[in-house]
């Protein structure tokens, strides 16, 4: 994917918060320089109370800025009539909203009122849109279903076709995987990868889903309430600990090597090799349980794996034993633990 080299959204010395009754301003965060990509899938990560959905709403011109300029292709986020932005950007929120009984087909359809007005008269024209929007997200076949019978993934992708149905080249999203399972959350996540890259859009969703971004987004922008905003490639951020340094708390640590977080507790070193699919999740298991594999040889342990049903655990004097199962190599490495945790 080629990234273009002039973004969409750019902001310059932006400063967000509210203004209170007595005119006084409770600034959020202050300086921070945006840019937001067509083509490009772009993750808002951060935790409870930093200012994500406060970023995004001043972003999308619900809310004003205190202080700085956003510029939406190249012109002022505030020279836009509320018109003109709704053919801009497009938004989905987490909350779910009461939408009696209309369809899927009804709500997409709703899509197009910035471009037929009040009283919403589709054209053949918006009912192609429409139809290209549910082919889109994959819920034609659902088009003429109440939305109220939906699972939470087929509404949220309703939701997505709606803002597609606006024609935007710029989508936000507030946690759009806030209420979906784990298979609905890749499901989303994809989509929206997908619609990015083909429809080249310029994509912003706010999430907690740590893994899945850094899986499925091009750029992260890491926001907090103790440090300045910081964006870049997932990989990246990772390499240069940049992630760790946004991440890390007391008990809590962000692990470069896998890309996931883990409590901190004691850890013992046990050399690990072999097939790296039973190795991955053997890993797994034993930083669970207070050790911490290496692919170096390590004084008092090694874990070879031929396969998932065949182990071999050489204890100091290189005396092997045999396992048939992650579970069986635990247990060993338990019951031998206070030789592999010897400082001698």
């Amino acid at each position: 994917m080629n990234m273009p080299h002039t973004p969409v959204i750019e902001s310059s010395g932006l400063v967000i918060g509210y203004k209170q009754k007595n005119n006084r301003k409770t600034v959020v965060h202050d300086s921070l320089q945006l840019r937001l990509f067509a083509g490009g899938l772009t993750g808002l990560l951060g935790p409870n109370g930093a200012g994500k959905s406060t970023l995004l709403r001043t972003v999308c011109g619900f809310q004003p800025a205190l202080a700085g300029k956003v510029y939406l292709n190249d012109r002022l986020l505030s020279d836009y009539s509320q018109t003109a932005l709704s053919r801009m950007i497009g938004v989905v929120l987490t909350e779910k909203t009461n939408v009696g009984g209309l369809t899927v087909n009804e709500i997409v359809s709703l899509g197009r009122q910035p471009y037929t007005g009040f009283f919403g008269v589709l054209k053949p024209e918006d009912k192609q849109v429409v139809n290209a929007s549910l082919l889109a997200v994959g819920m034609m076949p659902l088009a003429d279903r109440p939305v109220s019978e939906l699972s939470d993934g087929e509404r949220q992708k309703t939701m997505i076709a709606k803002a597609l149905a606006q024609q935007c080249p710029v989508i936000v999203l507030d946690e759009p995987t806030a209420y979906l399972d784990v298979a609905s959350r890749i499901e989303v996540m994809s989509l929206l990868r997908r619609l990015a890259v083909e429809q080249q859009k310029a994509i912003l969703l706010s999430t907690h889903d740590l893994e899945l971004a850094i899986q499925m987004c091009d750029c992260l922008w890491l926001l907090d309430s103790k440090h300045d905003m910081v964006s870049g490639a997932p990989e990246d951020l990772i390499l240069d600990g940049t992630f760790a340094t946004f991440i890390n708390r007391d008990g809590i640590s962000f692990d470069a090597s896998t890309g996931k977080l883990t409590a901190d507790r004691p850890t013992f070193p046990i050399a690990v090799e072999g097939d790296p699919d039973t190795v991955y999740w053997l890993c797994n298991a034993l930083l669970r349980n207070g050790f911490r594999p290496s692919a170096e040889n390590a004084a008092h342990g090694r874990i070879y794996c031929h396969s998932p049903r065949r182990m071999s655990f050489f204890l100091s004097g290189n005396i092997e034993h045999k396992a048939s199962s992650i579970a069986e190599i635990i247990a060993l490495a338990n019951r031998h633990e206070s030789v592999l945790k010897s400082p001698y």
